[in-house]
């Protein structure tokens, strides 16, 4: 019998990993505001992993949105993406488990960057000065901003109900909605607000 080869996006796997390590890390040191300031190993590994993989995801996205872009930083990839997307720096993404609601990219809205890209950066290059940097809240932030990028770069994925298995922690808020049909595989369909859906 033979083996049947499908799609694989394997950035969305990579993040998924990312859920699930905030997941295992979740029993030892709860997700919650109290312990934002909490730092270790481990939550540096996962700031620069969900960060690097920004890097990415982002570059991608600059070419999805513009095939000839130069874009190779974050500084050029906000002045990319923000034009033709001013969703982002609004998007929301919930932890319901824990009560968190955070918005990784709205720094963008003020022609800034993100707080939890300058951490990582000087957690990656400046590791001595700044460990205190590689915090719960930078790296929660970190792959909430992958997520969304995800699910901007996935879009028509998205729609169709393409984008699985579910994050176990991560929930999209405005300006995605998140649908299970009645009908066939029970996946998400990720649309915009408002967004009228057609079978599938």
């Amino acid at each position: 019998m033979g083996i049947q080869v499908g799609p694989v996006r394997h950035h969305w796997n990579y993040f998924l990993a990312l859920d699930d390590d905030i997941v295992r890390m979740s029993r030892f040191l709860e997700p919650t505001t109290a312990n934002f300031p909490a730092f270790s190993l481990e939550l540096a590994r996962i700031l620069i992993t969900a960060a690097s993989e920004v890097d990415v995801v982002a570059k991608l996205f600059c070419k999805k949105i513009d095939l000839e872009s130069k874009a190779r930083d974050i500084n050029g990839y906000r002045k990319t993406i923000v034009p033709a997307c001013d969703k982002l720096p609004r998007a929301i993404v919930t932890l319901p488990k824990f009560g968190l609601t955070l918005t990784p990219w709205e720094q963008w809205e003020s022609d800034k960057n993100p707080f939890w890209w300058k951490a990582y950066n000087d957690v990656k290059h400046h590791r001595g000065e700044h460990f205190a940097s590689a915090n719960l809240h930078h790296a929660l932030n970190a792959v909430a901003g992958l997520y969304l990028l995800l699910l901007f770069l996935y879009r028509e994925d998205g729609v169709k109900g393409a984008l699985y298995p579910d994050p176990v922690l991560f929930h999209p808020g405005p300006p995605f909605e998140v649908d299970y049909p009645a009908y066939g595989k029970q996946v998400a369909l990720y649309f915009f607000e408002g967004e009228q859906l057609g079978p599938p």
